[in-house]
């Protein structure tokens, strides 16, 4: 079966790939401490919810707080930019 790990194809090794209806998902390995663990399972049991899902929506919502504060910091270097005459007058009044 192409495509999984260990397999040859074309002389390159292959990672894991799983297909979900139009998603393709890899397979991963994750160590984590016992601190992690506990967390993992109080918010799973919390949420009803699998370890998985819990790392995945982590890491999705971190992605989208990053990108947030990149497009605020951007348009704040802009504002301060085209009105930071105005806002230093404001400052010294």
């Amino acid at each position: 079966m192409a495509g999984r790990q260990g397999e040859q194809q074309g002389g390159k090794r292959c990672r894991r790939w799983y297909h979900v209806g139009t998603m393709a998902l890899m397979a991963m390995t994750l160590r984590i401490d016992d601190e992690l663990e506990k967390a993992l399972a109080a918010l799973a049991e919390a949420e009803g919810t699998s370890r998985q899902e819990i790392v995945r929506r982590a890491v999705l919502e971190r992605h989208a707080r990053s990108g947030h504060a990149a497009r605020v910091q951007e348009s704040s270097a802009r504002l301060v930019e085209q009105w930071g005459d105005v806002l230093h007058r404001l400052g010294t009044a």
